[in-house]
């Protein structure tokens, strides 16, 4: 968790399929739910980076509700860095893996 964590701004933004979470104590509720607690991987399938910015196309997985949800579940992830830190994180799903 802490390995995690240290990667974000103390101020940074974290935007999970339409759901924001505001700075680092918000960011930490919200992993120790949605990521430490599901067990949830993630594989990295492809990276582009330009500039201060990465896209990266993730196989998601762990032993969160599956229901309803494709299979692979594949996200972008759209992450800004200022400073060697993410200050802005947006993921949403990749509707082209369906």
């Amino acid at each position: 968790m802490e390995g995690l964590v240290c990667c974000f701004a103390e101020d940074a933004l974290v935007n999970d399929q339409l759901t924001e979470y505001s700075g680092k104590p918000e960011i930490v509720a919200r992993a120790m739910r949605d990521i430490i607690a599901e067990n949830l991987t993630l594989f990295v399938l492809r990276e582009v980076t330009s500039y201060n910015n990465s896209n990266l196309t993730v196989e998601v997985d762990g032993d969160f509700n599956k229901r309803g949800l494709p299979e692979p579940l594949v996200l972008n992830f759209y992450v800004t860095i200022f400073d060697t830190k993410i200050v802005q994180l947006i993921m949403l799903r990749n509707q082209n893996y369906l």
